[in-house]
């Protein structure tokens, strides 16, 4: 039981809404609890940021506040039109003169931006001035772990920071045979409503992804001159539409997965898609996206929050298994599909948040379909081939390697590359 409930518990952790990239938003978050702490409108502003905030920021659009980019963007929306209480929809009550006012704010108070010192991949810290007053306020490792709000000298909350960088859910070990008995197993009650916002916010996203010619209209052109699209093209395009209108500063909130509004979406619209094609029943839906989305954590467990590991691909290979979920396979089925997904595009770097996203999703999302209909015929990567390992568990330990160690330097290539670009 105490398993069961500590599974529950990660579904209603980590599915939560989002409004925008989940770097930006985490930034204004921060920025939004300064200024309350502060309180008033600071005169003096500074962001000391790790990397891998620079690399997720500096492309995608922050919502509410007419199409600007950037990272002085994204603490200036939060202090000017930010309510903190909303945490990563801390910028979906913004005023209709957000824009303005946050151009206004720019002009008058420069946002200060630097790397911060500590070295770690996801670091955030905010220092306010005004008012004859300082605070500052510091989110580690994860999109809303504040560690640290200080006013003047006053410690008004202070969290110890692991010494190990972590992502998604530490508390419980996730394995993916136990995965596949809880979502055949759990009570509706217990992950219905969880799930059900899940489907209606990224359903809605990929709508308006589809619809309102947001970025670069990856959804809309995968479809292009289809009459009958078949459901793995349209599982393909309904994703990368809302990753499309998430990128581009569409207001409306995504449901993430391990603190990922495009990894929510990857996993949702491929097999809400199936669930239709098939005609699946209520039931069937939410059980499968349990475990897809379970799988996606497990996963992201070994990767990290933030790499040079598009994490696209492992919702990719977990929409896959929800999917074999919908037509019947058992466990070794699902557990072929996952690694047969990621023995295909693992390597896959990202080069930070931006509308290229979704094309990266559309392919996920088809090898995570390929790995499912070669499991299906039989067809399975082995042990020795690469970096696959006897035991699925062992796959995704190997893959979480990869990312954490071999994939490290190319993070830091990228981030030079983008310096050169004078990107950052």
């Amino acid at each position: 039981m105490e398993e069961y409930t500590a599974y529950t518990k990660i579904l209603k952790e980590q599915l939560i809404p989002a409004t925008g990239c989940t770097e930006p938003i985490a930034l204004a978050y921060a920025a939004a609890l300064a200024r309350g702490t502060l309180g008033t409108i600071p005169d003096s502003v500074e962001a000391a940021v790790s990397g891998s905030i620079v690399k997720n920021v500096k492309s995608v659009v922050v919502p509410s506040t007419g199409g600007m980019k950037g990272i002085d963007t994204a603490v200036a929306a939060g202090i000017v039109a930010g309510d903190e209480k909303g945490i990563l929809e801390v910028l979906s009550h913004a005023p209709e003169d957000a824009p303005k006012r946050i151009r206004q704010f720019l002009e008058k108070c420069p946002v200060k931006v630097k790397l911060a010192e500590s070295g770690r991949i996801f670091d955030i810290l905010i220092t306010v001035e005004g008012g004859g007053h300082s605070c500052q306020v510091r989110i580690v490792d994860t999109h809303t772990n504040v560690v640290l709000i200080r006013r003047d000298g006053e410690i008004l909350l202070e969290k110890a920071v692991a010494e190990e960088e972590h992502g998604a859910e530490e508390a419980v070990a996730l394995e993916i045979k136990k995965i596949t008995e809880y979502a055949r197993t759990c009570r509706l009650e217990d992950v219905e409503e969880t799930i059900e916002r899940q489907i209606a916010c990224n359903a809605a996203l990929s709508e308006e992804g589809m619809n309102g010619g947001w970025g670069a209209e990856i959804g809309k052109t995968l479809l292009a001159g289809e009459e009958r699209p078949d459901v793995g093209l349209r599982a393909m395009a309904a994703a990368a539409a809302g990753s499309d209108a998430r990128m581009s500063g569409c207001e409306l909130p995504a449901v993430i997965n391990s603190g990922s509004g495009n990894q929510g979406i990857t996993i949702t619209m491929p097999v809400l898609e199936y669930a239709k094609e098939l005609g699946a029943s209520h039931e069937e839906l939410i059980r499968s996206l349990v475990l897809a989305n379970l799988i996606a954590v497990r996963i992201k467990q070994s990767i990290g929050y933030l790499s040079a590991y598009c994490g696209a691909i492992c919702a990719g290979c977990s929409a896959a298994a929800g999917v074999a979920y919908l037509y019947g396979a058992d466990e070794t089925l699902i557990e072929h599909t996952v690694v047969n997904g990621l023995a295909i595009l693992s390597g896959t770097i990202c080069d930070g948040a931006k509308p290229s996203c979704a094309a990266k999703i559309a392919m996920a999302v088809n090898a995570g379909l390929l790995g499912f209909w070669m499991a299906r015929k039989g067809k399975e990567f082995v042990h020795g081939e690469g970096i696959i390992k006897k035991g699925i568990e062992n796959t995704i330990e190997e893959v979480g390697v990869l990312s954490r160690d071999g994939m490290n330097i190319t993070n830091q290539v990228i981030l030079n590359i983008m310096v050169r670009n004078g990107e950052c």
